[in-house]
């Protein structure tokens, strides 16, 4: 029967053909949104190893920069998919509470702009672990993440076996220091990072070369990547990342080797990486340095075991929250050890090289819990899952598997990163911070085959808290990426200019415009300034009283650094204003009191004193904690013995 209004008909029609059409427009976007969160996630996950981990600043920005992106194109998938549900396993509460503490900590730090650097990678990386765990979980995307890494490990592997078959001491165009001399360090600077980063690669190139169902030319090309990752963590000479490697391995091939499927295919390749491991050994004409130190049953005098002294007063005296987020490299001074052979430790240790120790250091017990308890829900959530995620099995079924193959090796790569963490500070390294982040979090998506309950339906109230978080974080992200990314722009024109010279203090000014709580920034511009006063010549005073006005900026926004007080009073000497600079040397040498530069500078300012006797006392002092290289302290005793030989009875 026709209708009687043929218009009402059509428009009938042409409605509901627009209402099949919007949820197929609405599944397009969202499967687009996904291959976006998928293409940022490689893109920082093949961005930070090759920038030689991304520890300078002006290569952390970029990743800044790509998890705006990355938020931005979740926030949209969010909205686009009005039955969106959230992932949310145990370990998402804890971390979610170290976000929150990170937060907390900030605020409350003694040198804010550090500790702000430091809470900004700790947004980075929880974001980038609920981005993944909430829009990676799919087995296709946990593959394409998985065989990305394994063959982008296999060519930093081969880069690094080139170096270290060609003796070559570059990465990239940069330099690396000497005591890296012989070894293998891919696109790190340190070989020790690529051993950190390979170890976690290597226990899932094999688990997948193993047991994942792969095509055999696929199990082929990463049976190969595996040998090579393996090559590459054996040429990094890194015994941390040795001892690692061996303990995943050893919980690896014990797993295989009580599965009958897999113990033939197990034995050849354990005896391939043994060969590996045998001609190296036998072959390789490692630098008689590092011999000796591989012959030596780690002894209580290693630099190491001095920086772990150290890190444990500082957080003793801030046992609950620690001394601040990355402040043990600034509060390190003043615990500096002055014990046998205080010269090894006249160095800026950076972090504390035991990443547990580097906890309790900056974040304090409570930290430590908080990230204990991570890693612990973490793994007794894999041991609840695993039956699930392993395939239904029979004596007569194929036993391999991807899932299983997937959890098993990126649960034993962050054993290994857990063991090295023990002598190393990898955990602090961006571009393996990442990776083990990453790695957990497409692990941790694969515990939702254990149970529904992981499964979060999202409110509407929890719609409007969630939308409220990505904005926040768009804002405020956005906001310090443009103003680190600026600062970087201008502190790189600044090294490109002549030292100290006008055009080198201008483009500092522009950094520090840009970021007013940079006081390394400050600390650079009245160094500039003081070396112009100290040419002597027409208003060298005035130079000398802006050079005071910048080290005095620096000491407010950072009270532990030495440095400034040092500068600032020796402006002060250089005025002839000697009583008035006195205090400032001595607040130098009270935060570095075993610092040999610092001591040797307390003694040039009772030179300018002419106060020889005291004058020497300082130097001595110096020429005790740093006896190879202190050309200043050995220059200066000699002219004082000069002076007294001279002058018997000169003070």
């Amino acid at each position: 029967m026709l209708s009687e209004n043929p218009t009402l008909s059509l428009r009938e029609a042409s409605d509901d053909a627009l209402s099949r059409q919007r949820p197929m427009d609405r599944e397009r976007l969202d499967r687009w949104c996904e291959r976006g969160v998928l293409g940022l996630v490689l893109s920082i996950l093949i961005y930070t190893p090759l920038a030689t981990g991304a520890v300078r600043p002006q290569d952390f920005v970029v990743v800044e920069w790509l998890t705006v992106a990355l938020l931005f194109v979740w926030g949209a998938r969010f909205w686009l998919n009005p039955k969106h549900r959230l992932l949310w396993p145990p370990v998402c509460w804890a971390v979610l509470l170290f976000v929150g503490y990170a937060l907390f900590r900030y605020l409350k730090a003694d040198i804010e702009f550090v500790a702000r650097q430091e809470m900004i990678k700790v947004l980075i990386y929880g974001f980038i672990f609920f981005a993944i765990l909430n829009n990676l979980h799919r087995l296709e995307s946990t593959q394409i993440v998985g065989m990305t890494l394994v063959f982008l490990g296999m060519a930093i592997s081969i880069y690094a076996l080139l170096q270290f078959l060609t003796e070559s001491e570059h990465v990239w165009h940069f330099i690396r220091p000497d005591q890296y001399r012989n070894r293998g360090s891919g696109t790190f600077i340190s070989p020790n990072n690529l051993a950190g980063y390979l170890e976690m690669l290597l226990p899932l190139a094999l688990a997948y070369t193993l047991t994942g169902r792969l095509q055999h030319v696929h199990k082929v090309l990463v049976g190969y990547a595996s040998l090579s990752i393996f090559t590459g963590i054996v040429v990094t000479v890194s015994r941390g990342g040795w001892v690692a490697t061996g303990a995943s391995l050893f919980v690896l091939f014990f797993w295989l080797m009580r599965q009958r499927d897999f113990r033939l295919q197990s034995l050849l390749l354990l005896g391939a990486l043994i060969a590996i491991a045998a001609v190296f050994i036998l072959k390789a004409e490692l630098s008689q340095n590092r011999k000796e130190s591989l012959a030596k049953v780690p002894v209580p005098e290693d630099l190491r075991f001095k920086f772990w002294r150290s890190a444990i007063e500082i957080w003793r005296e801030n046992f609950w929250i620690g001394g601040g987020p990355a402040h043990f490299d600034y509060r390190f001074r003043q615990h500096r050890p002055a014990d046998s052979f205080p010269d090894q430790v006249q160095v800026r240790p950076d972090r504390v090289h035991n990443d547990y120790l580097n906890t309790l250091a900056d974040w304090g017990l409570i930290g430590a819990i908080l990230v204990a308890s991570a890693w612990l829900i973490f793994y007794w959530e894999l041991f609840r899952s695993w039956k699930f995620v392993q395939r239904a099995q029979n004596d007569l079924s194929n036993k391999c598997s991807n899932k299983s193959a997937f959890v098993m090796g990126g649960a034993l790569g962050l054993l290994a990163i857990l063991v090295h963490s023990i002598v190393d500070f990898n955990m602090h390294i961006p571009a393996n911070a990442i990776l083990a982040v990453t790695i957990m979090a497409l692990v941790t998506g694969h515990f939702r085959f254990a149970s529904e309950q992981h499964w979060q339906t999202v409110h509407p109230w929890l719609r409007i808290v969630i939308t409220g978080v990505f904005l926040s974080a768009l804002l405020y992200l956005g906001k310090q990426s443009w103003q680190r990314t600026v600062e970087c722009h201008w502190i790189d024109e600044a090294e490109a200019q002549p030292s100290f010279s006008q055009n080198q203090i201008d483009a500092l000014r522009k950094a520090f415009a840009a970021e007013p709580r940079n006081f390394e920034t400050a600390y650079k511009i009245g160094e500039c300034l003081r070396m112009q006063s100290w040419q002597g010549e027409d208003g060298y005073q005035e130079l000398a009283k802006r050079a005071l006005a910048w080290f005095k900026r620096g000491m407010a926004l950072n009270a532990y650094d030495p440095y400034c007080f040092m500068r600032y009073g020796m402006c002060l000497d250089w005025l002839g204003q000697h009583a008035e600079a006195e205090p400032f040397f001595h607040q130098a040498a009270a935060l570095d009191p075993h610092g040999y530069y610092v001591l040797a500078h307390v003694g040039w300012h009772y030179v300018q004193k002419e106060d020889w006797a005291t004058a020497k006392q300082w130097f001595e002092r110096s020429q005790q904690m740093n006896w190879a290289n202190n050309p200043i302290a050995k220059s200066y005793l000699d002219l004082i013995a000069q002076r007294l030989s001279e002058n018997p009875n000169a003070r």
